[in-house]
């Protein structure tokens, strides 16, 4: 590991801690020695971050420190790059556009030596499979739906070609390889639903609130498909 990304990683680790953590500790975590970890603390004080503590009792970041914006590591770039080119081949056509934002972005922003982690990365997606159904519903306005925690109306069909009119209330979009599934509580049910987005035949967009916490409804999906299995 690079020394600069030695440090980096110093402050991330006291950023998620709220007890003094001592130097062992991180040595252990950074898989280098005390005596490392002790030098670049000293240095990081030097650089004026605001780490308290000493040898032998631990150390602690003060809890109102703020790095600056895109510190980011070389494998923390390619991450965020190859999520960008998932999204970029399979998602609809608004975040696909944020996701070749981001990269342009990101690219902008990071040190030049940095750049050609941003540019030529190691790492890649395969070209997204060709779309051979037309997406029915407006996803960008159901991801703002699900952050407001309004309701939606749509009509529906099914596999067997039966149509119904569910009221529910958006929690999660799932993007798959070829198709978009939409995860909502559905009044008619009284359960959790999942819609497939391309057999949305209308949906009207709601301006009454469910008065649920989205996140509260996404953790009982998940632990009733936990339960399922």
């Amino acid at each position: 590991m690079r020394r600069a990304d030695r440090l980096f990683q110093i402050i991330q680790i006291l950023r998620g801690v709220r007890d003094p953590l001592t130097a062992d500790a991180i040595g252990a975590e950074l898989e280098v020695s005390r005596r490392t970890v002790y030098r670049d603390i000293a240095d990081l004080m030097a650089q004026r971050v605001p780490i308290r503590g000493e040898a032998g009792l631990g150390y602690v970041l003060d809890s109102d420190f703020d790095m600056p914006p895109l510190m980011l590591t070389r494998d923390e770039i390619e991450a965020a790059v190859l999520g960008a080119q998932w999204v970029a081949g399979r998602g609809d056509v608004a975040l696909a556009k944020a996701a070749r934002d981001l990269v342009a972005k990101i690219a902008t922003a990071v040190p030049d030596h940095l750049r050609p982690f941003v540019m030529e990365p190691a790492t890649g997606t395969p070209p997204g499979p060709k779309q051979t159904y037309e997406d029915r519903l407006d996803v960008a306005r159901t991801r703002a739906w699900i952050h407001a925690g309004r309701k939606m109306r749509i009509g529906y069909r099914d596999e067997h070609g039966s149509e119904t009119s569910r009221t529910i209330w958006p929690i999660k979009l799932g993007y798959m390889e070829t198709i978009r599934i939409l995860i909502a509580w559905c009044e008619a049910r009284q359960d959790f639903r999942s819609f497939r987005t391309d057999r949305v035949v209308d949906a009207d967009f709601l301006e009454e609130r469910h008065g649920q916490r989205v996140t509260m409804l996404w953790s009982r999906w998940l632990a009733r498909r936990k339960a399922g299995e």
